[in-house]
């Protein structure tokens, strides 16, 4: 059912159109509101599953802002998204970025709120959190915070949208800011990939050019034309109008609180009577297919991206018949694709699916992961892609193969958990501008029937004349070079690709036989785990969880064996056995994936992680199967290599990854035991052989402690039953006492900085400060100081002193030892200089310290409080969360309520006593500039001793 709204509707206060409903379950609420029943033409809801207890209500504002106001008692946290129908496809040629520029300068002060940082330290004040993005259709804004600070927030978030200030005394800082962000990710192998892309598809196409801008393309236009800010402001009053924006607000606050709340802070909108743009120009130029290019990766990663254009599948979000033919494509159980790919030794990995839409035109992508003998073969792949396409045209487009992903994406519907309050708000706010108001929830999951011929001719079109082949490889060299992201690249003769020969075996899936039968639901609740089998080698926790109104379990299987990192060696080798054994078992577990049930499993300080997370029905059948395997399938060279090259890929790009997250795990690497750098576990899988993997299964087997977490909606007794069998299969023998615990080290004050080891090209420094120990008052204060810091080390360095783009402070503990982290990311300015305007920023703060009263101190000991005790938003985020703290020795589970309740006790008194001890006594600084050598990081910390547990 769709229903039409009017663009106004003059009887109702304040220009408000009302679409309000009370849930019923699996449809559309229809009923109307007693004290509005003379305002009201229609009323609707959004189409909810069964177990939403959620209220929702859609409001139209009478200068065209649509409204999605969601009542969740148990959120608490508020959340808001305002998503603007315009992005980077508005761009004009002469400013490239411009849509992005502008979201930046939005948060930099407003007529009511001039200070550029009054919403940033209002929602730090209160717990909240913020950031935005700029798509080419899409600008979305979005925060969340403490729900009684929502009004107030709202007052300063509105703005943004009625009276921004375009601060012209902050122009040249945001646009140094935004060249940051372009140079933070200019060896981003998506972004290069992304910039060839672009010189390939149709220039005409404005989806095609260069998004985020720099002080290149954001200089100010020459003398005689307007300003940067002037074209900023026309920018603004061209595009952003309330009936291009959509508001979505989850929160506990009730309905009609929240309907207050949005028509008279976001009334004033201006109405300009605009519509989202919409873009008829083709993605891809008539006749400029088909094309092979290949061009070169900073990562050493190889991939194939086989590019076709079709229409927009959003078109038909209700039967999704491209996502039909992606699910086909995109298989990897038996006789599929990758199945066939990885036997010959070519690809490790394939996804398929829709990118590039624009809203009439996009492209249908497989991408395949390479190894480097896939990369010598790219003919056979791309002639087995089409027998592979060919097989779908003889016999794959039945409709019993639609009716089960269909049944799959309504059962998963019917058991939807919506995440956080700010997840839920962001999802909303897009789906909003994108679907009718029924389908804001349901449209992702809505298959209402097979439609043959739409699929035919999404099908139609994946043939080798509309063919866009991209190779990306460290290897390529090219003449040609993109021009935002300095990516080396060529194009290659097209030939009529005929000859080349096929691979044998591919086949269409069989029936899925892991989809779950029984859904029952039961009601038992516990309030946390209990240890329901207590052996000296064998635990299990178990809580029954009725919370999330699903019938899913989340299982973990901790196979605890003591020399699990002891050495370097012994730390790849449990990584090559977890990896052997969710690699060996891909193609048979791929069908069990589809059906919701997810295996994992991870290598770790003190073993190796089963994880294992889906419905309860046939959940035992796949641990069993995973556990035959583990024991008893034979370990192949040929799988065995797979996995290795993986390994030591990741950890040869380890150096590529983002400074700021190299600099984090340098710290990490330095200060917690046992912990090895990529670069020695690289070296320690040269020269290890398949015997080696054979001979340490064995081992590994022969010595475990078995430690395991049921948490869902699972009575105690077949939670026992199914861990009984589990144990039954491991026979795990040793104490707890034979397994060693990760260790946090004590900082020594006389180490020298320490430069990780980084290929990138900028500088960055990562000021630790650690704590006196690790007691519950050591971590209470430093997590308010953290809350204190953040705001403040923001707005100075990287909006007024314009350091970079990634800047950051804030509580970072490593394991339950308590610091203080602030970093800055900047790509022209040296680690020295950052140095020293930290210094100068810790000077200055103190003074403020010394002004800090209770009055002031209190909402910020309020948010660490509110940010520690907030609800699990997902059954997996819950189990996670306990997980962890048996880990930590958290046995009681109240160690995070504890800590809670110590933040609000915190003095400022308290923190003024600890401020020079943490600035003086234990401080560690991560930093480098291009050209600096990486430092022996194990070597330099070896002396370090165990930080205390109390002083």
């Amino acid at each position: 059912m769709s229903l039409a709204i009017p663009d106004t509707h003059p009887r109702l206060p304040l220009g408000l159109l009302v679409f309000t409903g009370s849930l019923l379950c699996g449809g559309m609420a229809l009923a109307q509101s007693a004290e509005r029943d003379a305002a009201i033409s229609e009323v609707a809801t959004p189409l909810t599953s069964p177990h939403d207890s959620r209220d929702y209500r859609v409001l139209r504002l009478e200068s065209g802002l649509t409204a999605l106001l969601v009542n969740d008692p148990q959120a608490d946290k508020a959340a808001a998204s305002m998503n603007v129908s315009v992005g980077s496809a508005q761009d004009p040629d002469d400013l490239q970025g411009l849509a992005h520029y502008l979201e930046h300068m939005l948060f930099l002060g407003t007529e009511p709120y001039p200070q550029a940082d009054a919403y940033q330290s209002y929602l730090s004040r209160h717990g909240g959190n913020h950031n935005a993005f700029t798509a080419p259709q899409d600008t979305n804004y979005f925060f969340d915070i403490d729900p009684d600070a929502l009004p107030g927030a709202l007052d300063r978030f509105s703005q943004f949208f009625i009276s921004p200030l375009f601060n012209a005394d902050r122009l040249e800082s945001e646009r140094n800011i935004v060249h940051s962000e372009y140079m933070a990710r200019i060896r981003d192998d998506g972004r290069r990939e992304n910039d060839v892309l672009n010189q390939l598809l149709n220039p005409d196409n404005p989806t095609n050019g260069f998004s985020v801008g720099s002080r290149e393309t954001l200089a100010n236009p020459p003398e005689g034309e307007p300003d940067l800010r002037q074209r900023v402001i026309d920018f603004y009053e061209q595009y952003y109008d309330a009936n291009v924006m959509h508001l979505a607000i989850v929160a506990p606050q009730p309905l009609d609180e929240l309907e207050t709340l949005v028509s008279e802070r976001f009334a004033a909108i201006a109405d300009r009577g605009l519509a989202p743009p919409e873009i008829d120009i083709p993605l891809v130029e008539d006749g400029s297919l088909p094309r092979r290019v290949e061009l070169q990766s900073v990562r050493d990663s190889r991939q194939a991206r086989f590019l076709f254009p079709i229409d927009d599948p959003v078109q038909d979000y209700r039967t999704k018949p491209a996502s039909l033919l992606a699910h086909l494509l995109g298989d990897e159980g038996d006789g599929s694709l990758l199945a066939v790919l990885r036997e010959a030794g070519w690809a490790d990995g394939l996804s398929a699916g829709v990118s590039r839409g624009d809203g009439k035109h996009a492209l249908f992508s497989i991408g395949v992961s390479l190894t480097p003998l896939g990369a010598e073969h790219l003919d056979e792949i791309e002639a087995t892609l089409f027998a592979a396409i060919e097989q779908l045209h003889d016999n794959g487009l039945e409709e019993w193969r639609y009716a089960e992903q269909a049944r799959l994406a309504e059962q998963e519907f019917r058991f939807q958990q919506h995440g956080s309050s700010l997840q839920s708000a962001m999802r909303l706010s897009m789906n909003l501008s994108r679907f009718p108001v029924e389908d804001v929830q349901y449209a992702p999951y809505r298959m209402e029937g097979f439609d043959p011929d739409a699929t035919q001719r999404y099908l139609d079109a994946l043939r080798p004349d509309n063919l866009l082949r991209l190779y990306s490889g460290p290897e390529v060299e090219g003449q040609q070079v993109s021009p935002w992201f300095d990516t080396p690249w060529k194009e290659l003769e097209t030939g009529p690709g005929d000859m080349t020969q096929a691979l044998d075996g591919l086949s269409l899936p069989e029936a899925n036989p892991y989809i779950a039968e029984d859904l029952e639901l039961f009601d038992e609740q516990h309030e946390q785990p209990s240890l329901v089998i207590d052996e000296p080698a064998f635990g299990l926790w178990h809580m029954s969880d009725a919370t999330f109104d699903t019938p899913k379990v989340e299982w973990r299987f901790s196979l605890q064996h003591p020399p699990a990192a002891e050495t370097a060696r012994d730390a790849v080798l449990s990584r090559l056995l977890a990896g052997w054994l969710g690699d060996s078992l891909n193609e048979d577990l791929y069908p069990a994936r589809l059906a919701g049930q997810h295996f994992e499993a991870y290598a770790h300080a003190r073993g190796i992680t089963l994880s294992f997370s889906g419905w309860r029905d046939r959940q035992s059948r796949l641990m069993l199967r995973v556990l035959e395997q583990l024991h008893d399938a034979e370990i192949d060279e040929a799988t065995f290599q797979r996995v290795r090259y993986q390994l030591q890929r990741e950890w040869r790009n380890a150096p590529q990854a983002s400074l700021h997250q190299t600099a984090s795990r340098t710290l990490a690497e330095a200060l917690v035991r046992p912990q090895w750098p990529s670069a020695t576990l690289l070296s320690a899988s040269q020269d290890l052989e398949v015997s080696d993997l054979r001979d340490y299964r064995e081992a590994f087997l022969g010595e475990l402690r078995l430690e395991a977490m049921a948490v869902g909606n699972l009575p105690a007794d077949q939670a026992i039953e199914t861990a009984r069998q589990v144990a039954q299969r491991l026979d795990p023998t040793l104490a707890e006492a034979r397994i060693p615990d990760l260790v946090p080290l004590r900082v020594d004050p006389a180490l020298p900085d320490l430069a990780p080891h980084t290929s990138r090209e900028e500088s960055v420094v990562l000021r630790y400060l650690q704590g006196p120990d690790r007691s519950l008052e050591s971590q209470a204060r430093l997590a308010v100081l953290g809350q204190l810091l953040d705001t403040p080390f923001y707005q100075r360095l990287r909006t007024e002193e314009q350091l970079g783009y990634v800047v950051n402070a804030g509580y970072s503990p490593l394991l339950d030892a308590p610091g203080i982290g602030l970093l800055v990311q900047s790509p022209d300015t040296e680690s020295a200089a950052i140095e020293a305007r930290i210094d100068a920023f810790l000077e200055d703060f103190a003074t403020q310290l010394e002004d800090l009263d209770e009055q002031g101190l209190a909402p910020y000991r309020q948010a660490v409080h509110s940010n520690l005790t907030q609800r699990d938003t997902s059954l997996s985020g819950r189990a996670g969360r306990l997980w962890q703290a048996t880990a930590y020795g958290d046995i009681d589970f109240e160690r995070r309520q504890r800590l809670a309740e110590r933040a609000l006790e915190v003095t400022p008194d308290e923190l003024r006593e600890l401020w020079p001890r943490l600035r003086e006594e234990a401080v560690m600084q991560v930093a480098f500039d291009p050209g600096d050598e990486p430092d022996d990081v194990l070597a330099l910390t070896r002396h370090l001793s165990p930080f205390p547990e109390s002083e």
